[in-house]
């Protein structure tokens, strides 16, 4: 009889042996070593095919940290398996990256189908790229962003006395300051926290052996008080001897785990490249020579999900503003010597300079770069500490959604009267598989000053063009300046009933000024950002069918700007679009802003209310923020 996994491609179930393993005998026979190796290599090429069908959606999927760990997950089932009254029996895991883990033990334990992996972080599939507890069936815990669940772990563990509690960790995770917090607790209150810490030395944008000189990952955790194993992945009987070990031991231990990451795949063991997920070439060739012939066939067939909608008032073609940022810094740069613009000029990156744009400026510009570690809350004081006198200018940046992170240190900046130029990007909902954790909502958790002297300003340009000239003329300016894009990218805005760009030759940027992109009797919408393009298509639609709607860019979002309020406050109505919290964004302000004004149109305003849906663009039409919906606000105000 077939066995319930057999038309998946890979019959893990018929494959798959449960083991039970005593941790007080840190020694394996010869059966349980075959057998774990055996489980090993079956999850891992389980991991590989499924995360691949990500790469083959187009919707990507991070592959090398779940494969990597496998074979401490084998050995904590078999833990499990054996004892669970001595354990929380729940594979926690602060590098939320390798949720694949974790859909895989949801379907190993079977609260999903192994047939649903092939819809890996698929728009509605409920398999996001970061696990969501309540969303996905079998998912014991959400993940957060990156290092930010040991000291959660550390009150499970203090709720429950007397039972062990593991976490996996990453080196990459253990560089955020919440873990050297979490590691003082857990030694203070001699927690039963076993920490199993994948050490690949390979983050995002390089190696931390390379880019953060004299950090250690055991040097650390034992100078915080910990019990350290070391020990060698690939060898299973060291691990194995090495958990049991920090099982055994009484009170919080950490295991460091060493290994090259993606061992065995040809093409991606030992690179950075295997952080994310494995292109489907490699998966079939790695399938392949394993004789999944079933699983490549089925790989081979899925092709990516296809939104196509022809927007008009912009251009068909697109661009990357979180690129064009790095473009543009380096522009500004030109002027400048390498002497002067290093004496001016620090941009520091948290590892994420290949997706902030800042790699642009560390190719051309690398006398003002400095590559730090996954350290948001130190890189911006350390960029605003640089910018604390008037011909400095500190550089940061790192996802929207980690701004909430350094809000405290944003106020230090404020209070230091210090100049950071910062790129938020990935801002809102848009391309962002991995989900409601990554989603970059609370902007304005930035702007927290006092209106008594504050220049917190916060720019979040429609197109690239305007990118460049924000750039460009906000550089210099003194203060704390936010300049916001999107991980998906953008069309130009045309100016009404031609192929000109609205942004285009002579077009100067003019901080605090909105501007109307369109003008109108109906009443208007405001937006600003990636939504400017979307609003844009839904006025012009709406215009050819005689309905004469305006739509404004305010582009500067924290700024009242008096002429522009006043024209578009008299009019019948005022919709405002975002992709931001509608609880904390630009819509929440708005209207006090026109009621204080005694400016009473009718008002309405779009944001981000739901928890996400996975997936890439569909994220948008999951919001209600695409121009069908917006038609319909519109004419709910009419």
């Amino acid at each position: 009889m077939a066995s319930a996994t057999a038309d998946f491609g890979i019959d893990v179930f018929a494959r798959y042996k449960p083991i039970s393993l005593d941790p007080a005998n840190p020694k394996l026979s010869e059966q349980q070593k075959n057998d774990l190796l055996s489980n090993i290599s079956l999850l891992r090429d389980t991991i590989v095919y499924f995360t691949a069908s990500g790469a083959a959606r187009g919707v990507s999927g991070h592959t090398g940290g779940p494969y990597d760990t496998i074979p401490e997950v084998c050995i904590l089932l078999a833990f499990f398996q054996h004892s669970t009254e001595k354990f929380i029996p729940v594979v926690y895991d602060e590098s939320g990256h390798r949720v694949a883990t974790q859909y895989l033990l949801s379907a190993l334990h079977k609260h999903i189908p192994f047939e649903h992996l092939l819809h890996y972080r698929e728009a509605n599939s409920k398999l996001p790229g970061h696990p969501e507890l309540g969303l996905t069936p079998g998912i014991q815990f959400s993940s957060g962003r990156l290092g930010h669940l040991w000291s959660f772990v550390n009150g499970v563990a203090i709720a429950n006395p007397g039972k062990t509690l593991f976490l996996l960790g990453s080196d990459g995770s253990q560089q955020e300051g919440d873990d050297a917090e979490a590691a003082r607790m857990a030694v203070a209150q001699n927690l039963n926290v076993k920490l199993l810490i994948d050490d690949n030395d390979v983050t995002i944008a390089g190696h931390p052996s390379e880019y953060l000189k004299g950090y250690e990952l055991c040097s650390t955790l034992r100078g915080h008080g910990l019990k350290v194993f070391e020990t060698a992945g690939e060898n299973i009987e060291q691990l194995y001897a090495s958990i049991s070990s920090a099982v055994t031991h009484n009170g919080p231990v950490a295991v460091v785990v060493r290994r090259v990451m993606a061992p065995g795949i040809k093409g991606l063991e030992g690179t950075t490249h295997a952080h994310d997920v494995i292109p489907v070439k490699i998966a079939a060739q790695y399938l392949e020579e394993r004789g999944y012939d079933e699983a490549v066939q089925k790989l081979k067939a899925i092709t990516p999900n296809s939104l196509a909608y022809l927007y008009t008032g912009s251009t068909p073609e697109k661009f990357a503003n979180r690129v064009i940022f790095g473009e543009a810094v380096v522009k500004v740069l030109e002027a400048f010597s390498k002497e002067e613009a290093k004496r001016r000029v620090l941009v520091v990156d948290s590892d994420l300079e290949g997706s902030t744009g800042l790699s642009v400026i560390h190719k051309n510009r690398p006398e003002v770069f400095l590559s730090s570690g996954i350290m948001e809350r130190g890189n911006f004081s350390a960029a605003a500490g640089f910018g604390s006198t008037p011909d400095k200018v500190g550089i940061f940046s790192t996802f929207s959604a980690f701004l909430e992170m350094i809000v405290s240190e944003i106020t230090m900046a404020r209070l230091n009267f210090a100049n950071v130029l910062c790129h938020f990007s990935h801002s809102g909902v848009d391309e962002m598989a991995d989900n409601t954790c990554h989603f970059g909502l609370n902007t304005f958790f930035a702007d927290n000053g006092l209106i008594d002297g504050d220049t917190t300003k916060l720019y979040f340009p429609a197109d690239a063009n305007q990118m460049r000239a924000a750039v460009s003329k906000v550089f210099w300016d003194q203060g704390i300046r936010l300049i916001i894009s999107t991980r998906a990218k953008v069309p130009l805005i045309l100016k009404e009933g031609t192929q000109e760009p609205y942004y285009g030759e002579g077009y100067e940027f003019v901080p605090g000024k909105d501007e109307f992109i369109r003008t109108g009797t109906a009443g208007y919408v405001v937006t600003f950002g990636e939504m400017v393009y979307r609003a844009l298509d839904a006025v012009d639609r709406l215009r050819s069918e005689g309905v004469d709607v305006g739509l404004v860019n305010k582009s500067t979002l924290n700024v009242v700007d008096e002429e522009a309020l006043r024209k578009y406050g008299s009019s019948p109505f005022v919709l405002v679009l975002e992709s931001l919290n509608q609880k904390t964004g630009l819509g929440s302000k708005l209207g006090t802003w026109l009621l204080e004004r005694q400016l009473t149109p009718k008002y309405k305003y779009i944001g981000t209310t739901k928890e996400g849906c996975g997936g890439l663009g569909e994220q948008i039409f999951h919001q209600g923020l695409d121009p069908q919906s917006v038609v319909k606000a519109i004419r709910s105000l009419q």
